[in-house]
C-alpha cells in the first residue's frame, strides 16, 4: 500500500478488474454510492478521487479532493497537496504544506524529506537541502537510493566534508566494500587531509577484519594525505596504536604499508624533524614494521630495531628485538641475501647522501670486501705475548705487523701494493713505511693493504690481522667492529707460557658474541728444542684444553724458529681443512646485513649529534640575542641620558641669555630718548633714532654679548665632550664585557660532551 501511496495509485485499489472505464468515472459512481449510506466513509474514495485529478494535472481539483481526507491517510493527503504545489510551481506554499505533515510512518517521513531536499535544491537553500537530505539519510539509510542521493549531490556541490561523512557513516554501518571504495578516492583526492586522524579509527579498524587487501589500500592513503601537514604524527600514533592490537597474516603480503613504513622511517631519520619529537612513537612503530615488513624490508626493519635498541636501551619490548635477532639470523639462508643486501646498503647510502649525512666510510669498504665470495676472511687475534706478529710476518715475508698495533689491518694479495687507511670520516692513500707505522696505531681505523703475497694468492685468503687482547673491553671498541667481515678466525696462544682461563674466556666470549663464527687456534713455539718431551706433552695439554671448550676446533703448531717453506706448506694444507665444508656464502649475508644495521646506528647518532649541535647553537644564539637586547636598552638609556644632559645644560645658557637680553635690550631702547633733544629734524628723527638704536644693539651684541656666550658655549661644548667620552668608556667596557661572555660560552659549548 506504501508503494502505491508513493507513486499515488492508491486509487487501483477501487478500479481493479474493471476495465474500458475512466478511473474517474467508476470513482464518481463509488463517491454516489457511498453517500447512500448512514454514515458515509467518503476520504478513501476523496483520496483516490486526488490522485487521479493529480494524475491528470488538474491540480486544484486534487488539492480540494485531498483538503477533504480525514482519516489515517490524511498525512499522506498533505504531503500529496504540497507535491501539487510544486507541480505549480507555488514552492513557498509547498514547503509549508510538506512542514505540517505530522505522521508515525517512517517511510512518508523519508518520502517528505527528499521532497523537501528537491524543493530546495529548486529554491537554491544549499544549507536547508543539506539538512533535508542528511534527515533522510538518518531516519532511513536504506530507503530507495537514498544515500546514493545524498553522495551525488554532495559530490556535486563540492561538499566534501558531509561526503565524506556519509562515506565513513555508510561503511561503518553497511560495511560494503563500495562505500570503502568511496572514501578512499575522497582521501586520495585530499579531501579529509584536515580531518583528525582519529575520526577514521571507527572505519578502517573493522575493515581490517572485512578485506585486508582494502584496509591496506585504505591506511596507504591516509598515510600520503597526512605527509604534508600538522596531523602527520598524529596520524602516525593513530595507525600505531591500531595495528599494536593486531596480528597481521604472514600469509598476506602487506607491501604497500610495508613501503610506507621503510619511507617513513628514512624520512623521519633525514634531519627534516628533531629525533625527541618522534622518538616516543618509534617502539611501537618498528614493532609494526617488524609485524607487516615483506621479505626485503624485514632485513632493514630488523637493523633499525637493533639500532634503534642498541642507542635506546629498553624502549623495545623484548619480542620484538627477539624477533628481529631471529630475521637477521635466518638471513644467511635468503637465497638473494647478498644481492638484495648489497642494493638495501646502496639505497641506504644514496638516501645518505642526498640528505647531506656523511656515512661510515668503514663500511663501504667492508661491504665491498664482502661480497668477493672467491676470498676466505681469516680474522687472526691473540694476547699480548702470543706471537701473533711474527706468524702474520712470517706468512707475509714483510716486517708488516706489529704486537702493539691498535688498527685492524686486511691483507690482501694484488699485483701493485696499494695501502689505504679508512676511518669513519675519510680515507686516504699511503704511501711511505712510515706513515703505516704510525696509522696502524691509531684506535678505530681500518686499513686494506694490498700487494703480492704468493701465500694469500695460492690460498685464496685474505689474512685481517686484529688488535691484540689485553682485556675483552679493549677488543670490544678495537676489533669487534671488524668480527663480522671474518670467515673464521685463529686465535694465537704461545705454547712457551702456560694456557690462562683468561685466554680461554676471550676466546669464549667472542665465540658468544658470533656464535657462527668458526674458531681454530695457532700454537705459537719460540724454544729451541721443539722436539723435547716436556714441549709436545705442554702442546698437547694445551690443544685438549681447548678442545675442552671448542670440540670441534683444530690447532696449528708455529715456530719461529722453524724453516718459512715447510711450516708453509703445512699452514696450507691447515687452511684448507678449515675451509672444507665452509660456506662462505651462508655467512655473508648476514655480515652484510650487520654491517647495514651499522651504518644506519651511524647516520642516527650523526642526526643526534648535529640535533645536540643545533640545539646547543639556537641556545646559543637565544643567549646572544637576550644579552643584546639588554645591550641596546642599556645603550637607549645612556643616549636618552647623554641627550638629555647635553640639551639641558644648552637650553638652560640660551634661556639665561634670552632672559638678559630682553632685559638689557629694553634698557637700551628707553636710554635712546636722549639722542631726540629740540634741535632734531622732526621729520627724519625716526630714521635717525632707528639707525642709532640699531647700532647701539650691534655694539652692545659685539663687544659684550658675544664673547661671554663663546665662553659659555665652550664650557658646555667640553662638558658635553666629557660626557660623551664617559658614554663612549661605558659602551666600550660593556663590549668588551660581551665578548668576553660570548668567547667563554663559545668555549665551553665547545668541550661540553655530548653525553
Amino acid at each position: 500500500m506504501e508503494k502505491q501511496l508513493i507513486s499515488k495509485s492508491y486509487y487501483h485499489t477501487f478500479i481493479e478488474g474493471i476495465n474500458n472505464v475512466e478511473p474517474i468515472k467508476i470513482l464518481g459512481e463509488l463517491y454516489k454510492q457511498e453517500q447512500q449510506n448512514e454514515m458515509p466513509e467518503l476520504s478513501y474514495i476523496r483520496f483516490a478521487q486526488g490522485e487521479v485529478y493529480f494524475l491528470n494535472q488538474d491540480f486544484e481539483t486534487a488539492i480540494f479532493k485531498w483538503e477533504n481526507v480525514s482519516n489515517e491517510l490524511k498525512p499522506w493527503a498533505q504531503k500529496n497537496i504540497a507535491d501539487a504545489h510544486v507541480e505549480m510551481n507555488l514552492l513557498a506554499i509547498a514547503e509549508d504544506y510538506y512542514n505540517a505533515v505530522e505522521t508515525d510512518s517512517e517511510v512518508l517521513e523519508t518520502e517528505v524529506l527528499l521532497q523537501l531536499f528537491s524543493l530546495y535544491i529548486q529554491l537554491d537553500d544549499h544549507p536547508k537541502a543539506v539538512d533535508a537530505i542528511k534527515q533522510a539519510v538518518e531516519l532511513n539509510p536504506d530507503y530507495s537510493d537514498v544515500t546514493d542521493m545524498a553522495r551525488v549531490f554532495f559530490e556535486d556541490q563540492q561538499d566534501w566534508d558531509n561526503a565524506v561523512e556519509l562515506a565513513v557513516n555508510e561503511a561503518k554501518r553497511t560495511e560494503s566494500l563500495s562505500w570503502f571504495v568511496t572514501l578512499e578516492e575522497y582521501v586520495e583526492d585530499g579531501h579529509t587531509a584536515h580531518i583528525h586522524p582519529s575520526y577514521f579509527s571507527e572505519v578502517i579498524l573493522p575493515l581490517y577484519h572485512i578485506d585486508q587487501n582494502r584496509f591496506e589500500s585504505l591506511a596507504t592513503a591516509l598515510w600520503n594525505s597526512y605527509q604534508q601537514n600538522d596531523l602527520y604524527f598524529t596520524w602516525l600514533e593513530e595507525i600505531n596504536n591500531l595495528l599494536v592490537v593486531q596480528e597481521p597474516e604472514r600469509s598476506n603480503t602487506w607491501s604497500k604499508l610495508s613501503n610506507q613504513f621503510r619511507v617513513t622511517y628514512f624520512e623521519l631519520m633525514n634531519g627534516k624533524y628533531l629525533i625527541h619529537e618522534f622518538s616516543y612513537l618509534i617502539p611501537t612503530y618498528l614493532t609494526n614494521w617488524m609485524k607487516l615488513a615483506t621479505a626485503s624490508d624485514a632485513i632493514i626493519a630488523s637493523s633499525a630495531v637493533l639500532s634503534w635498541n642498541e642507542i635506546y636501551p629498553a624502549n623495545l619490548e623484548a619480542s620484538t628485538i627477539n624477533m628481529a635477532e631471529g630475521l637477521l639470523n635466518q638471513s644467511d639462508r635468503y637465497q638473494e641475501g647478498i644481492k638484495d643486501g648489497v642494493e638495501l646498503y646502496e639505497s641506504v647510502m644514496k638516501w645518505a647522501d642526498a640528505e647531506g649525512l656523511i656515512v661510515d666510510k668503514r663500511n663501504q669498504w667492508i661491504i665491498s670486501e664482502l661480497q668477493d665470495l672467491h676470498q676466505y676472511h681469516l680474522m687472526i687475534t691473540g694476547t699480548e705475548t702470543s706471537g701473533k706478529g711474527v706468524f702474520i710476518n712470517t706468512v707475509l715475508e714483510e716486517e708488516l705487523s706489529e704486537e702493539a698495533a691498535n688498527a685492524t689491518v686486511l691483507y690482501k694479495d694484488a699485483d701493485n701494493a696499494k695501502i689505504h687507511a679508512i676511518t669513519d670520516e675519510e680515507e686516504r692513500m699511503i704511501a711511505e713505511h712510515n706513515d703505516f707505522k704510525e696509522t696502524i696505531k691509531k684506535e678505530q681505523t681500518f686499513i686494506s693493504c694490498r700487494m703480492p703475497v704468493s701465500f694469500l694468492n695460492e690460498n685464496k685468503l685474505s689474512l685481517i690481522d686484529a688488535p691484540d687482547l689485553t682485556n675483552q673491553d679493549k677488543f670490544r671498541s678495537k676489533a669487534n667492529h671488524y668480527l663480522n667481515l671474518a670467515d673464521g678466525l685463529l686465535f694465537v696462544i704461545n705454547t712457551d707460557s702456560n694456557l690462562t682461563s683468561n685466554e680461554l674466556d676471550q676466546a669464549v666470549k667472542i665465540k658468544d658474541q658470533i656464535p657462527d663464527l668458526p674458531i681454530h687456534f695457532i700454537l705459537c713455539k719460540s724454544e729451541s728444542n721443539l722436539d723435547s718431551q716436556v714441549a709436545m706433552e705442554r702442546t698437547e695439554a694445551m690443544i685438549n684444553r681447548i678442545h675442552a671448550y671448542f670440540p670441534n676446533a683444530k690447532a696449528f703448531t708455529f715456530s719461529a724458529n722453524e724453516g718459512r717453506k715447510n711450516q708453509m706448506d703445512q699452514f696450507s694444507a691447515f687452511i684448507q681443512t678449515i675451509k672444507n665444508g665452509h660456506n662462505i656464502e651462508e655467512g655473508r649475508t648476514a655480515s652484510i646485513l650487520y654491517y647495514i644495521k651499522k651504518s644506519i646506528e651511524f647516520l642516527l647518532d650523526r642526526r643526534e649529534e648535529e640535533e645536540y649541535s643545533l640545539m646547543n647553537k639556537v641556545e646559543w644564539n637565544e643567549e646572544v640575542v637576550t644579552k643584546l637586547k639588554g645591550a641596546q636598552h642599556q645603550l637607549h638609556d645612556i643616549e636618552e641620558n647623554s641627550d638629555q644632559v647635553i640639551n639641558k645644560s644648552y637650553n638652560k645658557i640660551i634661556e639665561k641669555w634670552r632672559q638678559d637680553l630682553t632685559m638689557k635690550l629694553q634698557e637700551l631702547i628707553r636710554n635712546s630718548a636722549e639722542l631726540v633733544d629740540e634741535d632734531s629734524d622732526l621729520g627724519k628723527v625716526h630714521m635717525e633714532l632707528n639707525d642709532k638704536i640699531n647700532k647701539r644693539i650691534n655694539d652692545y651684541m659685539e663687544e659684550t654679548v658675544l664673547p661671554d656666550l663663546h665662553v659659555e658655549l665652550q664650557d658646555w661644548i667640553e662638558q658635553s665632550d666629557s660626557e660623551l667620552n664617559d658614554s663612549q668608556t661605558y659602551l666600550r667596557e660593556m663590549s668588551d664585557s660581551l665578548i668576553i661572555y660570548m668567547m667563554k660560552k663559545r668555549y665551553l659549548s665547545s668541550v661540553t660532551v655530548k653525553y
